[in-house]
């Protein structure tokens, strides 16, 4: 009599096969993870140069010349009258430094961060800027101002 073998697993090639096919999934899956954070994080930083230079603007409106010292990083924008300009002046997502300039004068500031996305449409490479850990390439300035201005 003869006895049939029934093989009900794997055998090693199709385990290292399958093994091999679920790596290379997971890093293409981590590499365009970590891609979306980046884009995540530079749209955030936008999003916060805007705000801020909105708040900035208000003031402008109300006292004739830009906020002469340092922005206050995450704690509140308000006047000595009390104003609320922004509850919170956001600080970077990834742990960088925004940067704000203006003139000795208040009549022309601008607000710079770095964006890590390299590929990023708005990344301006002449800003020669630094903002601690890299050098800013994105900036948002008052409208009678530029980016590679040096504000005295």
């Amino acid at each position: 009599m003869k006895r049939k073998l029934i093989n009900n697993g794997f055998t090693l090639i199709e385990l290292l096969i399958a093994m091999a096919i679920i790596g290379i999934l997971a890093t293409v899956g981590l590499g365009s993870f970590r891609t979306a954070q980046i884009r995540g994080r530079d749209t955030e930083r936008k999003s916060d140069l805007k705000q801020i230079s909105n708040a900035l603007e208000l003031y402008f409106s109300d006292y004739g010349k830009y906020l002469l010292t340092d922005l206050p990083w995450d704690t509140e924008f308000k006047d000595i009258k009390n104003t609320t300009y922004m509850k919170i002046v956001p600080i970077d997502p990834g742990g960088g430094t925004y940067v704000y300039h203006v003139s000795s004068t208040g009549n022309k500031y601008q607000l710079f961060a770095h964006l890590e996305n390299t590929e990023d449409k708005n990344i301006n490479t002449e800003i020669t800027v630094s903002c601690i850990s890299a050098i800013c390439n994105f900036s948002i300035t008052s409208p009678n101002s530029t980016p590679t201005e040096i504000l005295q």
